[in-house]
């Protein structure tokens, strides 16, 4: 299926979107946040749909918002613009399914976010990631709330935020902005290697584990746990848990039901 902005293949139950408008380096525009929102909303209910790989056409994976659209704008439209690309950050984070990033090229300021945002994140090692709003009079503000919440330290993050300088693949490693750096020519083999291997997995499973997560990490270590405790046990109370268990010890491979 492609859209005008987001193109969607279904592939053994890995959702590949490709952002697709290389012309405008694949700019946050409203039109491509509104597609990927949609497509998100669709994928909630989509058994289909395991994993989630988010990529692009083009040489830059995206330059953030289109700039076209927060000049010479009132207060309210520049709201609109933020609320909807939070909203589309939000999904990711939301969504009981895991979204790995798929980077070639730059990702820069609300790209930068994208990348950040995503559960798991592979570059090639051409690519590279900034937050270079500084620069051109408008603090990364929003991306600096995934960015904070991906790299290693505060202190790493307010670098990038305040200097606006691009961080290399290998450095974006360093620091837990991605998960791995794979030569340019291997990216889309290792992505889709990675995301079958996580879409062999129960389904149900990942949709407990994933958000249980992001709730837990945000609180104090006491209720993290009380938290996780909680999720462990309604886990082993569901099908798929008790297939996987009895097909461990009886050294089969688990038929999952979901």
């Amino acid at each position: 299926m492609i859209g005008q902005l987001v193109r969607y293949e279904l592939q053994e139950g890995v959702a590949f979107l490709t952002l697709n408008n290389p012309g405008r380096r694949n700019a946050l525009s409203s039109e491509l946040l509104g597609e990927l929102k949609e497509l998100f909303r669709e994928f909630d209910d989509d058994d289909a749909v395991r994993v989630v790989v988010l990529r692009s056409e083009g040489p830059v994976f995206s330059s953030g918002h289109d700039l076209n659209e927060i000049i010479d704008r009132d207060a309210e439209a520049y709201t609109a613009v933020f609320a909807l690309c939070t909203e589309v950050m939000e999904a990711i984070r939301l969504l009981p399914k895991p979204v790995i990033a798929q980077v070639q090229g730059l990702a820069t300021a609300a790209g930068c976010q994208l990348v950040a945002t995503c559960d798991l994140a592979v570059a090639a090692e051409s690519a590279s990631f900034a937050t270079p709003g500084v620069q051109i009079g408008l603090f990364c503000t929003t991306p600096g709330v995934a960015l904070a919440r991906s790299v290693a330290t505060t202190k790493k993050a307010m670098e990038m935020l305040l200097t606006g300088t691009p961080v290399l693949a290998s450095e974006a490693l360093e620091i837990g902005l991605i998960n791995r750096v794979v030569p340019d020519e291997d990216l889309e083999v290792s992505v889709a290697a990675l995301a079958r291997q996580i879409a062999g997995a129960s389904a149900q499973t990942l949709a407990i584990g994933k958000p249980a997560f992001y709730r837990q990490i945000e609180l104090d270590r006491p209720a993290a746990y009380d938290v996780a405790q909680k999720v462990m046990v309604d886990n082993l109370l569901k099908e798929d848990a008790h297939e996987g268990i009895t097909a461990f010890l009886q050294k089969r491979d688990p038929e999952w039901k979901y």
